[in-house]
């Protein structure tokens, strides 16, 4: 098969002058693509095409962005009808309000909602939130979870080597970046995942201390990690017991492991919740929500949260038909997701143990991840950076490109089946890794 990147070689030379790392994310540089990342033109569905007319299979999804899939027709309308009679007003507009029921209707426990930009923006206002609630200036926050890129919340986020990390019952502290503000981490308690042992450690360390545990439903950046059986419902019952809030970041999982997120799945019921990728379908939406009473704290005067882009009303229009076509037919599209993702991910873990290659196929629904490791299962953060072969993984994900299969080439994130993606999509994927299996240092 012939894979040319011509065209891509060059828009990074010349993007290289202009744009940091040739892009505006880490993520979509060097460091992750090797060489250059590949440009793409447009997409349709489950299928993108890059500058150099090659189309691929897309399992990335805009990094969980697209749970409809590219360009889906109801979303494409909405942001022509939007975009045609004004692309903001900075003011009270219907279509807020339509998605705020929306989303109350759906997500367990969320009686009032404030819209933001990005999943970053929330998590931000959030954290502010709670301590402005609770007046309390601390906030537990589990190795290996994400939350974006603010200060308080970058620790212990990237893997690292495992001498670093130090004893679970003392984790070391490590900042994710320079130029954080001094101390900004002072009041950030850094506890294993996955551990309810480990938590109510930390709640009895700090009495009085504690506004709130932030957590991941489903830990997704290592990989895909699922909660232990329990775990989320353990979480509550100590957050109840030592008095303090329960914040559950679902800016990944958010309407797209389910339309009622990983609290619908889970039947956990958290005092507060942030959403982010798969609610504006491809656009800059993001949304909190939780308890009335937290919510009106605010309230003019109350804990401070302004924004001018805050419920962008073409990000709306795309949020508002996103969310009616999830929810269509008593929500078809997520539980297509779901089969696609099962189906995809048997067939990886199946394809991988033909060839004799060490990995774990992990995932819910419709996330999953490929993980080169000669582990049974990978549980936590301590587990991913111990066991997990990031390198290998990347070079297997890039040599899917040349045949025809787009995603991911960092094992910290995951592959992301969608609505479009169909049957035939799983085929060719298999048939690609299959291919990729014989080939070269994966050959057996």
């Amino acid at each position: 098969m012939t894979h040319l990147t011509d065209a891509s070689e060059a828009l990074f030379r010349r993007s290289a002058e202009s744009l940091v790392e040739g892009g505006s994310s880490p993520s979509r540089g060097p460091a992750t693509y090797g060489a250059h990342p590949i440009f793409m033109r447009e997409a349709s569905g489950s299928r993108v095409v890059d500058v150099d007319g090659n189309e691929y299979v897309d399992w990335m999804m805009a990094y969980g962005c697209l749970p409809l899939g590219h360009a889906h027709p109801a979303v494409t309308a909405a942001v022509r009808e939007a975009a045609g009679t004004g692309a903001h007003f900075a003011t009270a507009t219907e279509v807020e309000l339509d998605v705020a029921e929306r989303i109350r209707s759906l997500v367990p426990g969320v009686e009032k909602v404030r819209f933001a930009n990005t999943g970053t923006e929330s998590m931000m206002a959030v954290l502010r939130l709670v301590r402005g609630y609770t007046g309390r200036p601390r906030f537990i926050k589990f190795e290996g979870h994400y939350h974006g890129w603010y200060d308080d919340y970058l620790a212990n986020a990237h893997p690292r080597p495992p001498a670093s990390l130090g004893h679970r019952h003392d984790p070391v502290k490590v900042a994710e970046s320079s130029g954080l503000g001094r101390h900004a981490l002072d009041d950030t308690v850094v506890v294993p995942w996955n551990d309810l042992e480990a938590v109510e450690r930390a709640l009895a360390n700090h009495p009085g201390r504690i506004a709130a545990v932030v957590t991941e439903g489903i830990m997704a950046n290592m990989g895909v990690i699922p909660p232990e059986p329990g775990y989320l419902e353990g979480l509550r019952e100590l957050t109840r017991a030592y008095d303090v809030l329960l914040v559950l970041d679902e800016t990944v999982t958010g309407f797209r492991i389910g339309r009622g997120g990983c609290q619908a799945r889970y039947r956990v019921e958290a005092d507060l919740v942030s959403f982010g990728k798969g609610l504006g379908a491809g656009l800059p939406v993001a949304a909190f929500g939780g308890r009335g009473d937290i919510m009106e704290a605010l309230a003019w005067g109350g804990v401070l949260h302004y924004g001018t882009q805050n419920g962008s009303r073409i990000g709306l229009h795309a949020a508002r038909a996103n969310l009616d076509a999830l929810s269509a037919e008593g929500g078809a599209a997520v539980e297509h997701a779901w089969t696609i993702g099962e189906s995809l991910r048997q067939g990886l873990q199946e394809a991988l143990d033909e060839a004799g290659v060490p990995a774990r196929v992990q995932g819910v629904g419709p996330m999953l991840q490929v993980l080169f490791t000669g582990a049974d299962a990978i549980r936590d953060y301590r587990d991913y950076c111990a066991h997990v072969d990031a390198e290998r993984y990347r070079r297997f994900a890039l040599a899917l490109f040349g045949r025809g299969v787009y995603t991911t080439p960092s094992a910290a994130l995951h592959w992301m089946a969608s609505a479009a993606h169909t049957m035939e999509d799983v085929g060719r994927t298999l048939e690609a890794v299959r291919a990729v299996l014989r080939e070269g240092e994966f050959a057996g």
